[in-house]
């Protein structure tokens, strides 16, 4: 199995875990932007499964409408019926609903992409996004992840968490330098986290990206825990850091905490 894939150790002892099944989510997520499509035997190394695994499972996941083969490359590829489990998903959350008015009025306001992240592991999901009319530097379609320690977003939902926890999800997580701007280093790190918990939202200067740089809050539920994190697209072609935290900030901060207020209504 693949590091993405590996089931915990109390999971592969439980007889009520299936492994079959696993092994057929492991095919449908070994594709990817980098993986569009592969023969029986790139999907056996990328799912970490063997190939005599690997061909039940694309048999089945074939008959069911979710793969498909290339009539002339012979290679397997996912079909749109995929997406339904992902739409599935977007249609049941309720804090999307609540949120798309808020980032719609953010949007309207500050004239800049807005967007709507939840946490998933190590990484953060984009579920929700109205992007501007104006140029934004970074194409991120819903279903998108970005790794936590070095967006805004994901600092947002480090910010809300006890000190113990963001550090062990910090140490978890494979720090790579995306840019020259990305901070890696433990101790820095937990240090913007400080320092986003007190101002009450957290940066990204072009840490993933080039030319790319949010501030992202933290929204959170009834018990104080984080549930999602909004974030503002600021591109440094628009904006400085400053003018960024002068006119942006403020308005943020009270798209979260509206978003807060709504959210904990839920619970």
């Amino acid at each position: 199995m693949t590091k993405a894939t590996q089931p915990a150790p109390e999971e592969d002892s439980n007889p009520l875990f299936n492994q079959s099944l696993e092994k057929g989510l492991a095919v449908l997520c070994a594709f990817s932007a980098q993986r569009r499509s592969m023969t029986l035997a790139d999907l056996a190394e990328a799912a970490g499964i063997s190939k005599s695994s690997a061909q039940r499972m694309v048999f089945t996941l074939e008959s069911l409408g979710f793969v498909r083969k290339h009539p002339k490359t012979r290679r397997y590829q996912l079909t749109p019926r995929v997406m339904r489990i992902g739409f599935n998903y977007l249609a049941a959350n309720p804090i999307i609903d609540l949120a798309n008015p808020y980032l719609s009025e953010l949007t309207n306001a500050t004239t800049e992409t807005t967007c709507l992240t939840e946490a998933d592991g190590l990484e953060m999901v984009y579920v929700a996004r109205f992007v501007s009319a104006q140029f934004v530097p970074v194409h991120m379609p819903i279903g998108s992840r970005i790794p936590m320690y070095c967006t805004a977003s994901g600092r947002a939902w480090l910010s809300a968490l006890p000190d113990e926890e963001a550090l062990a999800l910090i140490r978890e997580s494979e720090r790579v330098a995306h840019t020259r701007f990305t901070i890696t280093d433990e101790d820095a790190l937990m240090r913007d986290l400080r320092e986003a918990r007190e101002r009450g939202y957290a940066i990204n200067r072009e840490e993933l990206f080039l030319g790319d740089m949010t501030l992202g809050a933290p929204v959170l539920g009834s018990h104080g825990r984080p549930v999602a994190a909004v974030h503002i697209v600021a591109p440094t072609s628009r904006w400085t850091l400053a003018e960024a935290e002068q006119r942006l900030g403020p308005s943020l901060l009270a798209c979260a905490r509206s978003l807060n207020n709504s959210v904990r209504a839920l619970d």
